[in-house]
């Protein structure tokens, strides 16, 4: 009999992409990748991963791949764990009869515009927001808005086109290079609009629900604006219980009235005072490394949940009593343009550091290195786990300090500095 087969349409380039085949195997399936560019994925080649070269964006190319594939062997799940294509995976499953989302629902939630508007008829707590498909609408929702507000893609992940405009000028820039784009970074078609909304100032978490079932809040950590890049996470987050049930609160509400339900939910948010309102829900595994994060605080393995979910098996997400309690990451980036040297020692330093568990770089010695825009510009992490997450966030960011950080030197510095 042949072994049933886990298709995995396209991939996150980071993170959570290699697990979701490693789990397949686990399970007793095979996984394969159905990708434009198998390339985009270096874990695939290395891991021998079965992949099949299709244009994932075309819809009918890719059914005829998949129902090639299911001429050889069954088909027991789809998935993805890129935001792009969720909507695509929860498409092939339903038209194959097997477990997923609501295709639908995917494709709402993942318009930012539409999905603020649902989450306000049903009366979740968002910021205030205005969506605009011309320079002039956006000037004119910032100054209805007032302030400061957040410019953005309705569709997008990992905080990319996210910026702060602080006055007209700046909206009318951002908006007009967001606007003029007919791509994503994905070559895929933007829709031709952007969200204006409200700047929150109050702290910012998620929460991971799967199901309805709230895993885990997390404390997130973001640079400086005017961008909004991650640069940590901390479970569980630490917070008074009112306001801790009103994060969970939220997104659990905001989830049920999106109509999902189904699976891995991420759902980030910022207090207003007490009130914490929706940033966005994400259909999907949270990136930025936060499902190992709850993995080892917790002891529930998210990834290994939604392939069984999408294989049809039970899903228990009972923690383990072995599991530390807490766990913290934090990514390096740059302040100012800087070259990566001696990433061997400044690892092994990072590593060194008690209670640190995994440090790693993303590119070699050598690599220049910008400020961090989105997510693209962080080049390395050091985790810590242990019982307290405030003695794990220390921890963290102290091998942060004393180990990666060092392998920054200015780019003026660099012809002094061997790599």
């Amino acid at each position: 009999m042949s072994t049933p087969l886990l298709l995995l349409v396209e991939s996150n380039t980071t993170g959570t992409g290699r697990q979701f085949a490693q789990r397949a195997r686990g399970l007793g399936t095979e996984p394969v990748l159905l990708s434009a560019d198998p390339a985009r994925y270096p874990y695939a080649a290395e891991d021998g991963l079965r992949t099949v070269v299709v244009d994932t964006a075309d819809d009918d190319a890719l059914w005829a791949a998949v129902t090639a594939l299911a001429a050889g062997a069954p088909v027991a799940g789809v998935l993805s764990s890129s935001e792009y294509y969720v909507a695509t995976a929860a498409g092939l499953a339903r038209r194959l009869g097997l477990p997923g989302p609501s295709a639908d629902a995917v494709r709402a939630c993942r318009d930012k515009a539409l999905q603020r508007r649902t989450l306000t008829e049903a009366g979740v707590p968002v910021p205030r927001f205005s969506v605009a498909g011309t320079v002039a609408e956006a000037i004119a929702a910032a100054q209805w808005l007032g302030g400061p507000v957040v410019v953005k893609p309705v569709q997008g992940s990992g905080s990319l086109g996210v910026r702060l405009c602080r006055d007209r000028d700046e909206v009318a820039e951002h908006a007009g290079s967001l606007l003029a784009a007919t791509v994503n970074e994905r070559g895929l078609a933007t829709p031709g609009v952007v969200l204006v909304e409200q700047y929150l100032t109050g702290r910012e978490f998620s929460v991971e629900v799967f199901g309805e079932d709230v895993v885990a809040t997390v404390a997130k950590h973001v640079g400086a604006p005017p961008v909004f890049v991650e640069t940590g996470h901390d479970v569980p987050a630490v917070l008074p219980a009112a306001r801790s049930a009103s994060l969970v609160d939220s997104a659990v509400h905001a989830v049920k009235a999106l109509g999902l339900g189904w699976g891995a939910a991420h759902v980030e948010l910022r207090l207003d005072g007490d009130v914490a309102r929706v940033i966005e829900v994400n259909p999907r595994l949270a990136g930025g490394m936060i499902p190992e994060l709850v993995r080892r605080a917790r002891g529930v393995d998210l990834v290994g949940a939604q392939v069984r979910a999408a294989l049809g098996a039970p899903v228990d997400l009972t923690g383990t009593p072995d599991a530390a309690g807490a766990a913290s990451i934090r990514f390096l980036t740059a302040g100012s343009d800087s070259v990566l040297t001696h990433v061997v020692t400044a690892e092994s330093a990072a590593r060194a550091v008690p209670g640190v568990v995994d440090a790693a770089f993303y590119r070699p010695a050598g690599t220049p290195v910008v400020p961090a825009e989105d997510f693209r510009g962080r080049v390395g992490h050091v985790i810590a786990v242990g019982t307290d997450p405030g003695e794990t966030a220390e921890v963290a960011g102290t091998a942060l300090t004393l180990g990666l950080a060092t392998a920054l030197v200015p780019a003026a510095a660099r012809a002094a500095v061997p790599a």
